[in-house]
Formats: C-alpha cells, sequence, structure tokens
C-alpha cells in the first residue's frame, strides 16, 4: 500500500505570478482523492511537481510505493510512437530504462551487425529480463486484448496515432491498474472514454487497492468514485487548497456551507475592526482633555494594533464567472439532410435531417465514426457552397465517404476540435488572436478583446500564447472565437472534456440560448441530458436515433 503527503508547496511562473500557493493534502492508503479547481489554477502543474517532472518553489512531497504516472497528453498521441511505446510510459522506471537500451541496441544492429554491438543487445536482453520485462510482456498482452480486442504480438507496433483518444486512454489505464507500482497519479484519466469506459474506469477506482489521485471534471464519474474531494481555489497570492473528506454528493453542500461560514466570520471581524477604531478614536478625543483617559486610549491602541495583527479570518475563495454568448442567427428550416451515407470502414449507410433548433447529442463507443461525422459537416458536407465554410482556420482531415450529406442555407459550421489542435494560433497571444480576426471574423479593439476575455475567465492569460494555456483555457477559447465568429451550426466533439464544472454549466446555458443548431459528440451523462434527441453509432455498424441517451453501446465490430 502506498501514500502521498503534499506540503506547503508554493510554486511561481516564469513572469513571478504566483501559481501555488502552501498547497498541502494527503492522500490515504487506498483512498481515491479527486483533484478539482477551475481551470487554469494549477492542477497539471501540482502533479508534475508530485511526478518529480517540475521542481516547487517551497515545500516538501514524501510518499511511499511505488507511483505510476498517466500524463494529460494520453489521448492526443499523433506523433511516431507505437503502442509498444505508450505501454512503456507507463511502466516502471526501472522497466522502462531497460526497454530503452532494447531499442537502442535493436537499433544499433541494424547498422552494424559486428560483435560488439551483438554482445550490447545480448546484455540489453538479459537485463530486461531480469528487470521483469518478460512478465511484464504478458500483462501487457492482457492489456491490449483488453482495450484493443489484439494480443500484444499483433498490438505492439501500431501507430498510437491510429488509435482513437479513448483507446490510447484505455491502454494505459488498463497497463497502470494491472502494473505493480501501489499509488497512481491520473491527469484527466476520463477524457476521451465513451461512456463505457467511464463506467469501467469508475469500477476499477473502487475495486482498487492501490492509493490514487486523479483530476477530472465529470461530475458523474466524482460522484460514483472519489471519496475524497482537493479542490484548488484561485486567490490573489495563488490557488491554495481545500480538503474534503467526504464524496461529490456531499461536496456542493459543503462548500456552500463553508462560504457562508467565512461570509459570516468576515461579517464579525469587519464589525469588530469598526468598533474597536471608533473606541480608539473616543479615547484619543478624551485624552486630549483629560489626563486620566491616556492609559486607556493606550490599552485600545494595543488592543486595535493585536486585533490586526492577528488579521482578519480566512477570504472566501475567488469565484470564477464565465459568461457565455452563443449567439447563431436564423437558417433554413433543414440545417443537415444526409441520404445514404457510409462513413467508408465505419458505419453502414444511414439516412438523416437535423432541423433548425435542434439539439442532437451524438454517442456511441470510441472508434464508431463520431468524429468523423462531425468533421465532415464541418468541412461541408458532401459538395460544399462557399457559403458552408467553416468559421475558423481549424485543420480538418478529409473524411472518406459515399453517398451525400448537405448543408442548409446560411448555415455556417462552426467546429470545436476534440484535440484543440490549432496551428493558426500556436505561437499567438490571446490578445493578438482576438485583436488582429482572421478571414471569418473581425479583429476586435484591445478594451473590446480584454472584455470578452474577462467573460471567459481568461484575462490574467490574455499575454499568454495559445500553446501555454491549460487544456480547458484552450477549450474555452475555442468557444469564445465560435460566439465571435458568427457561426449558426455548432459541431462540438468532446466540449466539455476539459472545462471545470463552472464553464462546463456556462456552456450549457449558452447552447440553451444559441440561436440555431447544435450537434455535439459526448460522453458527458451530465451534458448529455440537456440534449432533446440523439444519434447512436451502433456496435453492428448501424446509426439509429432516440429520444433518450443510450451510454451501453460497445465497440464496434469490424476486422482490427
Amino acid at each position: 500500500m502506498a501514500h502521498l503527503d503534499v506540503s506547503n508547496i508554493d510554486y511561481f511562473l516564469s513572469d513571478g505570478r504566483q501559481l501555488l500557493n502552501a498547497v498541502s493534502f494527503k492522500v490515504g492508503e487506498g483512498h481515491k482523492t479527486a483533484l478539482i479547481g477551475p481551470n487554469g489554477t494549477g492542477k497539471t502543474t501540482l502533479l508534475r511537481i508530485i511526478a518529480g517532472d517540475v521542481t516547487a518553489d517551497e515545500g516538501a512531497v514524501t510518499r511511499s510505493g511505488n507511483m505510476g504516472i498517466m500524463r494529460q497528453f494520453v489521448g492526443q498521441v499523433r506523433d511516431e510512437t507505437t503502442v509498444r511505446d505508450l505501454l512503456i510510459s507507463a511502466a516502471p522506471p526501472a522497466l522502462a530504462k531497460a526497454a530503452k537500451a532494447v531499442d537502442d541496441a535493436e537499433l544499433a544492429m541494424m547498422e552494424n551487425d559486428d560483435e560488439p554491438t551483438q554482445m550490447r543487445y545480448a546484455h540489453a536482453i538479459t537485463e530486461w529480463g531480469d528487470a521483469g520485462g518478460y512478465e511484464l510482456e504478458t500483462t501487457w498482452d492482457e492489456v491490449t486484448m483488453a482495450a484493443l480486442g489484439v494480443p500484444y504480438a499483433r498490438a505492439q507496433y501500431r501507430a498510437s496515432s491510429s488509435l482513437s483518444g479513448g483507446e490510447q486512454k484505455r491502454l494505459v489505464l488498463e497497463a497502470l491498474f494491472s502494473g505493480p507500482d501501489e499509488l497512481l497519479l491520473l491527469d484527466e484519466p476520463d477524457n476521451y472514454l465513451d461512456v463505457p469506459g467511464k463506467r469501467w474506469l469508475e469500477a476499477k477506482l473502487n475495486e482498487s487497492k492501490k492509493s490514487v489521485l486523479f483530476v477530472s471534471h465529470d461530475r458523474e464519474l466524482l460522484a460514483n468514485a472519489a471519496t475524497r474531494i482537493i479542490t484548488l481555489e484561485p486567490g490573489a497570492l495563488g490557488a491554495s487548497s481545500w480538503i474534503h473528506g467526504g464524496g461529490f454528493e456531499t461536496y456542493l453542500q459543503a462548500r456552500t456551507d463553508r462560504n457562508l461560514r467565512f461570509e459570516e466570520l468576515r461579517r464579525r471581524w469587519d464589525e469588530e475592526h469598526l468598533k474597536l477604531k471608533e473606541l480608539v478614536n473616543m479615547y484619543k478625543n478624551k485624552a486630549a482633555f483629560r489626563s486620566d483617559m491616556a492609559n486607556r486610549y493606550h490599552a485600545a491602541q494595543t488592543r486595535l494594533a493585536k486585533f490586526l495583527e492577528a488579521g482578519p479570518p480566512e477570504a472566501i475563495p475567488i469565484e470564477q464567472n464565465v459568461s457565455m454568448r452563443l449567439k447563431g442567427g436564423r437558417t433554413a428550416k433543414r440545417a443537415v439532410v444526409a441520404q445514404k451515407l457510409e462513413l467508408t470502414g465505419l458505419m453502414k449507410p444511414f439516412s438523416t435531417e437535423i432541423w433548425f433548433g435542434d439539439r442532437v447529442g451524438v454517442l456511441g463507443s470510441n472508434g464508431s465514426g463520431k468524429s468523423h461525422f462531425l468533421r465532415l459537416l464541418a468541412s461541408g458536407g458532401t459538395d460544399p457552397e462557399k457559403e458552408h465554410e467553416p468559421v475558423s482556420e481549424v485543420s480538418i482531415a478529409p473524411v472518406p465517404h459515399e453517398g451525400t450529406v448537405k448543408l442548409g442555407a446560411r448555415i455556417r459550421p462552426g467546429f470545436f476540435a476534440q484535440t484543440h489542435v490549432r496551428p493558426d494560433l500556436l505561437g499567438r497571444t490571446l490578445l493578438d488572436i482576438l485583436h488582429r480576426g482572421d478571414d471569418h471574423r473581425s479583429g476586435l479593439p484591445r478594451e473590446a478583446a480584454s472584455g470578452v476575455l474577462d467573460r471567459y475567465g481568461l484575462a490574467g492569460q490574455a499575454e499568454q500564447v495559445y500553446d501555454s494555456l491549460s487544456g480547458g483555457q484552450q477549450a474555452r477559447l475555442q468557444i469564445l472565437l465560435l460566439e465571435l465568429s458568427g457561426a449558426t451550426l455548432l459541431l462540438l466533439d468532446e466540449p466539455t472534456d476539459n472545462l471545470d464544472l463552472h464553464s462546463a454549466e456556462a456552456l450549457e446555458k449558452a447552447i440553451d440560448a444559441f440561436e440555431g443548431t447544435v450537434l455535439a459528440v459526448t460522453h458527458d451523462r451530465w451534458f448529455a441530458r440537456s440534449f432533446d434527441r440523439f444519434m447512436v453509432f451502433g456496435s453492428d455498424g448501424k446509426v439509429y436515433e432516440t429520444e433518450e441517451p443510450v451510454w451501453d453501446e460497445g465497440r464496434v465490430q469490424r476486422e482490427r
């Protein structure tokens, strides 16, 4: 068993701003502790400090037991890494080092097959075996069968980029829960998982004896799996931590009660402060005429000084105020018409009509073609007219298909990319992005740009470049750009994955007020309650519609 003790962690950003302020908490043996808080408060940075990737300016982290880590990038791997590389990233350090030595030796053998190189390779293989590598490969065989449906021998050299985000997450999570590490750090493990995957994760968290610290914004997952909740609360001197010893069901009421107590304590402190100041002034005036009042005047001064030295009670946490105003506009009654549309190699032909004003949830397992369907609509459909071009510079890969899907008159698709990949925004500050505009939206004066950033809770990041933002901040900026673009058809691919609780609620309100049509791929059970019809991509390759969400569709049955 393992435990984690985080004590008085301070961390300053490169520009001198304090991100974390005396953050302290413990993760006891076997506890499943959730770390939550507004986007940008430092959750990922804190996990990186615990993992040893970043050094805190003050404070200490102590633990017992071996620690396994799943970092935030898992789910959006698009480089040359393989399935084996992903599994190695979740392995204990000694095994990861031994695996790298084997890989390096194999590459050397390809270039120079002399005796010293052969000896180096033989030594690396021996070290791999001694470290427990072959036993680990047996575990990996079970992992790839559970996550991908194929044995490790077939999966190991498959490109990670060929897996969906959910398949990448499931693969690494299976490896961590099956591995020897007793303490797990999981940075947003539920992102990209479909609902069966999230239910699997909830069951794993509940049944595992491992100690787990995980970051999540999924309200259902928090309610079903967290035994304790740590909140990073923004403040003037960086984020501090508040510990709720129960689960999510009692969290919201406990937080409300705590803030009310803070308000009452502050009100009493202010009243006492006023009384003491009035007392000092009264004795000051009397001492000016009566010498016998001098001692009382000095005593009152001392009392006020001690009162101020003790300071006010803990401040009420700063609440993030995010306000999204998605506007839209009138379009043709039939917003989307699909006829015998087949997503090549993914789903069987289907036909559907989506009407102006519809709120359509697109459901199904990972890899079923939901994101492909949204990308096809985002690029304007089968034969896009000029007016159907997307309202942003987001990169949209072509989607092979048969049949047709057409957009109605005055439909301007606005696409929210699940992976937040926006080459057009890289290296640019938020103020620059809004001030300069692009081919689809007018630039804003700097004062107006600052105003809308403030409305999205991004005023503090105005001079930061897009690449340096947290996942949730990037998500909010994407939604802001959709607001400014004049989109009349919102195509949202997992929009709540990286949004904190408050921002997700703000998005729900904005969608409700949006004049236009909305299609959203989602595995967020809470978020899906706000939609009025659903397209389900079934495990048999068929697409069908329902009035209630369907969460139990399994992986699509196809040759892998």
